[in-house]
């Protein structure tokens, strides 16, 4: 068997995946074997859709724009973070049984990734740590390591998670009561917003040099001033890659067009000179987990936000997993659908409690996948299992991830740009499909006018709590109001579910008549919940997920 043609190629049209016209070819389901070059190929094409959006938020978080780590942190941290998403997306694939009807993993290929949801909050703690004294800067102004509050955001993160797996036992319908399309896709747009600042600030050259200095430092080749025409060009050669190779590309090149866009400037910005090779050079050959750690902790004022944040998490989970159902031919209703649901939430939940432990931020499970599914036609878990195979091996390696670190800010600056962008389409999506009644415009009116103040002014709550004395724990407290009323997407949500659940149903939120029906619009809107819920888009990551492939991909 081993030799034989059907294990290691099959039957299948491997053209179709190139070609441009649309071709029948078999479907696979679930729990079917399938030839091992076509996994191959399907895994390699799963970690390639989601592998940029993967390691941008370890990047940020721990990089000049975050908590200003030393280049060989920021190198373990990316490898770490592969490591950890490949071991979730083989737990997520998975189908384990606990007992009394529960799972843990989704049994369908979803695939995991790190949350963007958490970044701009955790970015925004960060540059207020710095600020107040708590971490140090440098005589130029520049941020010196503090590994205490990059633990602090792993630690309440993992803290909170707990509440995150108390839900995953909630059964979805009552979740998507909360989580609304317009709840969501609000929230989706504001997060895309919110991050779109830390994109277009690497694209100009990064943070921490804006006020004259060289990007990204003195001594780093190629330096040029912010906003210099060479670094602008090289965040705009991604961003015109990806968008050529989505043009004009294949199916198959199209779903990893954010990744292969990148690799285009990655070869240009060698080949002139732009990457530090010594971080390449002074990389480990290996590493893995737990090879460099951090001191733990729990922040007050980032419990109130990051609760919210995995709310934000869960709903982009219910809304990944039943699209991947959907695409696998199986119930997205009934109690095989709800296991379904629960075992996803349940191990994404976990992997996010437990990851803290592992040093990365939290997890989320990613959407791009899907469209490789329906491009290949093909849902066997075992495409899964090579993904998240590949994903460790390629953290393992660590010279890879030391790529993405010595590259310059203006390559993740593209790239990112496109992918907040995206985020912010997915909001548009879900919107899109909200009836516009006079209560659903209110709501939204209420919640994106705070929402867009605290993107145009961020600093503008800063000074409302004029409170200096020595109770760290009411101190803590108001910073998490702060906090969460700067947080655009944060504010939103504290604003919108709780004027959907008081606000009455109008005039116009009622249905007309139509052969008899008399349902009303908001019973019509949780039928529409499931239909628009699942379409978000590579959020990841916010995620969702927040989300990382072709805009169409979903």
């Amino acid at each position: 068997m081993l030799t034989s043609r059907d294990f290691w190629i099959g039957d299948y049209d491997y053209k179709a995946l190139l070609s441009v016209k649309n071709k029948h070819i078999p479907f696979f389901g679930p729990n079917q074997r399938i030839p091992v070059v076509l996994a191959l190929i399907l895994g390699i094409q799963h970690a390639l859709a989601m592998l940029g959006g993967l390691v941008v938020p370890p990047i940020l978080l721990s990089g000049p724009a975050g908590a200003g780590l030393s280049a060989d942190d920021q190198i373990y941290l990316v490898a770490a973070s592969l490591v950890w998403c490949g071991l979730g997306t083989l737990l997520q694939v998975s189908r384990i049984p606990v007992g009394k009807g529960y799972f843990i993993g989704s049994g369908v290929v979803n695939v995991i990734g790190t949350s963007f949801a958490f970044v701009n909050t955790a970015l925004t703690f960060l540059n207020t740590e710095f600020a107040r004294g708590t971490c140090q800067l440098a005589e130029d102004g520049s941020k010196l390591p503090c590994p205490e509050a990059y633990g602090a955001i792993l630690g309440t993160a993992s803290t909170v998670a707990i509440v995150a797996v108390v839900l995953s036992f909630t059964p979805p319908r009552y979740l998507r009561r909360i989580f609304t399309p317009l709840i969501t896709g609000t929230v989706l747009l504001l997060i895309g917003l919110s991050l779109m600042s830390s994109g277009i600030t690497n694209w100009a050259g990064g943070s921490g040099c804006q006020d004259g200095g060289l990007c990204p430092s003195a001594d780093a080749p190629m330096a040029a001033p912010y906003g210099s025409p060479r670094l602008i060009g090289l965040g705009f050669l991604v961003w015109i890659s990806i968008i050529l190779i989505d043009l004009l590309g294949p199916p198959l090149l199209k779903n990893a067009s954010v990744m292969l866009g990148l690799l285009v400037g990655i070869i240009v910005a060698a080949a002139c000179g732009y990457f530090d090779t010594s971080v390449i050079d002074n990389a480990p050959a290996a590493t893995f987990l737990w090879v460099r750690r951090f001191p733990l902790s729990v922040r007050g004022e980032l419990v109130l936000p990051f609760l919210a944040a995995y709310l934000i998490v869960i709903s982009e989970g219910i809304g990944n997993i039943t699209a991947t159902c959907e695409v696998s031919r199986l119930p997205v209703e009934g109690p095989r659908y709800a296991s379904h649901i629960q075992g996803g939430l349940l191990s994404d939940a976990l992997l996010s409690c437990l990851a803290g432990l592992g040093t990365v931020p939290p997890s989320t499970t990613f959407s791009q996948n899907c469209s490789v599914l329906q491009l290949s036609n093909n849902t066997s878990r075992v495409s899964g299992y090579v993904c998240g195979a590949i994903l460790i091996l390629a953290g393992v390696f660590s010279k890879f991830g030391a790529v993405f670190i010595a590259m310059p800010s203006s390559l993740i600056g593209g790239m990112t740009t496109f992918l907040f962008a995206s985020v912010c389409v997915a909001g548009i999506k879900l919107l899109s499909g909200v009836h516009w009644s006079r209560r659903n415009r209110f709501i939204a009116t209420a919640s994106l006018s705070l929402g867009f103040a605290a993107i145009c002014q961020p600093s503008w709550f800063s000074n409302f709590f004029t409170y200096s004395g020595s109770n760290h724990s009411l101190r803590g407290f108001l910073d998490a109001l702060t906090l969460i009323v700067e947080e655009s997407y944060l504010i939103a949500l504290f604003i919108a579910v709780p004027l959907q659940a008081v606000m009455p149903l109008g005039e116009d939120d009622v249905v007309p008549p139509r052969d008899g029906d008399h349902d009303s619009v908001e019973s019509v809107n949780q039928t529409k919940s499931a239909r628009y819920q699942h379409s978000i888009e590579r959020v990841g990551d916010v995620d969702e997920e927040m989300a990382l492939g072709p805009i169409d991909s979903k």
